[in-house]
């Protein structure tokens, strides 16, 4: 998150306009129970997914709907560092007429979803909208956003009694992605309507904006992948586009006049889409699990549904928060797959994801918490393992990782995982900000052949336990597996090296980064003698085939001290000739010292006092 202003872009831009613990059951007894008991139903035979996933129909009125999502926006807006957790899901139909439309709006950990087969099957006449939040009545912006999401649904928007705020608003930061959605209308990725509006974002893959423009505005990086869009107007640092039909052209350098720094690349080379509940014309629940994709562009349902396979509801285990991990771990055991409802999920040891091609699937943001200074989730195979949308809490206790994918010795390498690769996707790790928690490693990854998409590891600069000696962690993301591939990786403010990555034929599309804000001394931050500071991205000395697209990293010291980081990148200088393309570096604030020394080794100049909120760029290495 930046918490600085950049008012020269800004006036560019508005230019431009635009324990519950129930005496429990023995080990054996919960297995036997969980083996045994498919999901929740309730009378209706509809599954039981607990009190906050809340189900709408057509057939309900939209006084009544419009009054269910406003107290539940009433009370996420604001809550940034809350218990509530909620999943408002749509079934096919249309909600909202032209004339009546259905306009509300996303707070925190709020997931919004279709749950048709199809993006078109659940349509909203309105808005589903995200605005800046003001402090003191005169600060407004979108920095702090996080932590909600909508996908799998036709927006046709209709808000024109909205003044200012007439459109598709979606102004977030991380942890705030936009998935299998249709927009048919303007959307703006800015909201512009109260200064000074910046924002910190953001995600958006498979979808489709069929209005004149998507307005990035005062947006500082986005990444925007396997999408159909007409235009694209704006950028401040690092705008990235993957596989997107109608991308704007590529244009990195600043020397360029070209609306913003744009890193297009022509087709994605391997994606899956993430799996999402649906329901059909009989009322049947089931999981849809979208195929692999390779070398693709557009979005997967553009010319047809998406390819893929369904999983009933019934070979899935729903947990609740109050579930003991005994519990579930018997049902993954089983062979069940796993859909979290919303909720914190205190873990006396970790959940283990046993058997490949599991599902584990989250609703309304689901935040696991260890205990014990566990891990609170650890997959054993390599091989279609998919794991979406929960967030990852570090606990009262250090752990040495929150979330594990693969077995380091010996290392995890399903034979054939490059033709089903796991995927762990829209999934965010805190260390600190809601409570006191600290980790070492917030998500190693010792499995090939996996996907990362929409990671966002943050070690908090704000909110609750926060300090350099209270919420440690010294590193986001260790990859140790080999042909990882991460589309949108977001990894702000840990102790040491943010990012290592020791696999090769790896490939990074997109990284944002933070470093620390919090160092004391330049003493206490050194990767070793006579090097000061540590790295966002290291790959490591043995790596001989690696490419990155867009990385960006961001420095801000906030301590008084003088605080340098001697680069922002390190790579071996034997990868192939412009391997990694389009780094760089910025200095935020004008009221801090020190900065980033070089971009890339001793390559790309320094980034300082002398020249804050410019970024100094290497367009490509080596």
């Amino acid at each position: 998150m930046v918490v600085l202003t950049i008012n020269a872009i800004l006036a560019a831009l508005f230019a431009l306009s635009f324990a519950h613990v129930a005496a429990a059951p023995s080990h054996a007894q919960r297995r036997a129970l969980a083996a045994a008991r498919p999901a929740r139903v309730d009378s209706s035979s509809r599954p039981n997914f607990g009190p906050n996933v809340i189900i709408f129909n057509p057939r309900m009125s939209i006084d009544q709907i419009q009054a269910t999502v406003d107290k539940i926006a009433a009370k996420q807006v604001p809550s940034e560092f809350g218990s509530g957790r909620y999943a408002l899901l749509f079934e096919p139909g249309t909600y909202g007429t032209s004339a009546a439309p259905l306009n509300f709006q996303a707070g925190y950990y709020t997931t919004v979803a279709g749950l048709g087969r199809n993006p078109g099957d659940a349509v909203i006449n309105g808005s589903i909208d995200v605005y800046n939040q003001c402090y003191q009545g005169t600060y407004c912006s979108a920095l702090v956003n996080f932590w909600r999401s909508l996908s799998n649904l036709t927006i046709n928007v209709s808000n024109a009694s909205f003044a200012c705020h007439s459109g598709e608003f979606w102004a977030v930061s991380q942890g705030s992605p936009i998935r299998r959605v249709r927009v048919n209308g303007f959307t703006t990725l800015m909201d512009y309507c109260s200064p000074p509006s910046y924002g910190s974002g953001g995600f958006i893959a498979d979808s489709v904006f069929t209005g004149s423009t998507i307005l990035s505005g005062s947006q500082q990086q986005w990444i925007t992948r396997n999408s159909n869009i007409r235009s694209w107007t704006n950028g401040v640092w690092n705008q990235v586009f993957s596989g997107v039909v109608g991308a704007p052209s590529q244009c990195f350098s600043t020397k360029e006049i070209c609306g913003g720094p744009y890193t297009a690349i022509e087709k994605s080379p391997v994606t899956r889409e993430e799996p999402y509940l649906f329901v059909d014309s009989g009322g049947n629940f089931s999981v849809f699990v979208p195929a692999v994709e390779r070398d693709s562009s557009g979005a997967s349902w553009i010319n047809g549904p998406t390819p893929g396979t369904a999983i009933p509801i019934r070979k899935f285990f729903i947990a609740q928060p109050d579930d003991s991990v005994e519990e579930i771990n018997a049902a993954l055991q089983s062979g069940k797959n796993l859909i979290l409802t919303p909720g914190i999920y205190k873990l006396s040891a970790p959940i283990v994801v046993q058997r490949a091609d599991t599902v584990v699937l989250g609703l309304g943001f689901p935040t696991l918490v260890p205990q014990n200074g566990n891990a609170s989730m650890k997959l054993l195979r390599s091989k279609g393992v998919l794991v979406s949308g929960i967030i990852f809490d570090a606990g009262p206790k250090n752990s040495s990782v929150l979330l594990e994918a693969g077995t380091r010795e010996p290392r995890t390498a399903d034979a054939d995982s490059a033709s089903d690769p796991s995927a762990i996707q829209d999934v965010f790790f805190r260390i600190g900000g809601a409570s006191a928690g600290s980790a070492a490693d917030s998500l190693v990854v010792n499995s090939d052949n996996l996907i990362l998409d929409d990671v966002w590891a943050w070690r908090a600069d704000h909110g609750a336990g926060v300090g350099w000696t209270v919420n440690m962690g010294d590193t986001g993301i260790v990859v140790n597996g080999e042909n990882v591939i991460a589309y949108g990786l977001f990894v702000e403010h840990y102790q040491k090296t943010q990012v290592i990555w020791n696999g090769n034929g790896g490939a990074v599309v997109f990284f944002q980064n933070e470093m620390p804000y919090d160092p004391p001394s330049q003493s206490a931050w050194m990767e070793a003698p006579g090097v000061d500071g540590y790295p966002a991205f290291k790959v490591a000395d043995a790596v001989s085939n690696f490419h990155a697209y867009g990385m960006g990293s961001y420095s801000f010291f906030n301590q008084g001290a003088v605080i340098f980081a001697a680069h922002a990148f390190e790579a071996p200088a034997t990868l192939a000739p412009g391997s990694m393309k389009h780094l760089f570096t910025i200095f935020l604030s004008t009221k801090a010292s020190g900065g980033i020394r070089n971009v890339i080794n001793n390559t790309g100049g320094s980034s300082t006092i002398a020249n804050p909120d410019t970024p100094v760029t290497v367009v490509s290495y080596p």
